[in-house]
């Protein structure tokens, strides 16, 4: 029997390359290889071809780069090369190093857009995404001009791992987002949703089955995900950074975001998306893409656009 979320995944690559992208398989270096959707046109003898402004998707901890943002890579590919790489354990992407940390990520990001070309971009993160974004923004200064950044925070700590599952039932990040069982992935998504989903049994079982590959690295990411609190240092960004963030996020709660933009000063901007949870560009693609592109287009501003 065909599992029905691989299948949906087919589908949304079709979809995907009928809006003119298409899968490179970047080797970073030897025993590291990361999975990119970008531009069919993207490069050549390592010269990015297209001369639309970059926009780079980065997924959440579930699923893989399409499957998160399957709502908005068709309205975003009229006027900017978009870029969809699989993080290092999702997807297509691999590595035999022991490197778990947000910066190794960052590191594969940047080198793999690198090799394709790119040398300017905006990052969009949501989640474990955002966590690489803010990241890869502190460290590659003159390659990323901008963040928009989703339910995620500018450095986690154990007592800010502790707040966000506390009250949801979990001890530990692995135990909420590494569900094992159709019920605990129900029980993820409530958390994660703003409305309750009604899909059959079937579907969860062949998510479970289809998208959480790599269980062992995937826990070994959050792990390195956390630091001590006596570490953190909040980075001074040179770039804009907005904080999109669904008002009724369960995981990473309003407040955070608030407190987040106070911390980060004058070049972060906040904006909340009513009657949406933690997957906020999934519930409320419309709301969320239009949000998007104002942010792009103050970055790149389009022909015709009056700013």
């Amino acid at each position: 029997m065909v599992n029905v979320v691989t299948a949906y995944g087919w589908l949304l690559h079709w979809l995907v390359r009928a809006v003119g992208l298409t899968p490179y398989m970047v080797e970073i270096e030897p025993g590291t290889v990361i999975k990119f959707w970008g531009p069919c046109d993207a490069v050549s003898s390592g010269k990015c071809l297209s001369s639309k402004p970059v926009v780079v998707l980065l997924h959440g901890f579930c699923g893989d780069g399409i499957i998160n943002w399957q709502c908005q890579v068709a309205a975003l590919t009229r006027d900017y090369a978009v870029y969809v790489p699989d993080l290092l354990f999702f997807g297509g992407s691999v590595t035999d190093k022991a490197e778990r940390s947000p910066e190794f990520q960052a590191e594969c990001l940047a080198a793999g857009l690198g090799k394709l070309g790119v040398e300017k971009c905006v990052l969009v993160g949501f989640s474990y995404g955002g966590f690489v974004a803010l990241k890869m923004a502190e460290m590659y200064v003159e390659m990323v001009e901008g963040a928009v950044v989703s339910g995620a925070v500018v450095a986690i700590t154990e007592n800010v791992v502790l707040r966000a599952v506390e009250g949801i039932g979990y001890s530990s990040c692995s135990e909420m987002l590494l569900p094992v069982s159709v019920g605990e992935l129900k029980t993820l998504l409530s958390v994660a949703c703003y409305r309750n989903l009604s899909l059959p049994n079937r579907f969860y079982a062949d998510f479970l089955q289809a998208m959480y590959s790599n269980r062992k690295e995937r826990a070994e990411l959050l792990e390195a995900l956390v630091i001590s609190y006596k570490e953190i240092k909040i980075p001074k960004f040179h770039q804009r950074i907005h904080l999109l963030w669904g008002e009724d996020d369960k995981i990473f709660k309003l407040e955070f975001a608030q407190k987040m933009k106070e911390k980060l000063g004058n070049n972060a901007t906040y904006e909340g998306i009513k009657s949406a949870g933690h997957l906020v560009h999934l519930e409320r693609p419309w709301v969320y893409n239009k949000s998007l592109k104002q942010f792009l287009s103050s970055v790149f501003p389009l022909p015709g656009d009056k700013n």
